[in-house]
């Protein structure tokens, strides 16, 4: 999981509701899905704010993708999860 944050941080100087955001959202999404639990839109978008609410989140995400990874995978799914 936390290779696709990686990735996520590797694009973030592109619009989080560029295609190539949106599709690595939707491989989070399938990835939660198919590891933990079914991730629908609403559960995502919870997880979306809580990856910058809760400082730990935030933190592991950032180590993975570099410093304002949090935020803008925050802002991917926002977007993913309002169409």
């Amino acid at each position: 999981m936390m290779d696709i944050f990686r990735k996520l941080g590797e694009i973030k100087n592109l619009s989080p509701a560029s295609e190539e955001a949106q599709n690595l959202v939707k491989t989070l999404q399938d990835f939660i899905t198919n590891h933990y639990y079914t991730c629908t839109d609403e559960i995502l978008s919870g997880l979306g704010k809580m990856y910058i609410g809760d400082e730990r989140f935030k933190e592991n995400i950032d180590k993975a993708g570099g410093t304002g990874t949090a935020e803008f995978s925050a802002k991917a799914i926002e977007i993913y999860c309002s169409k």
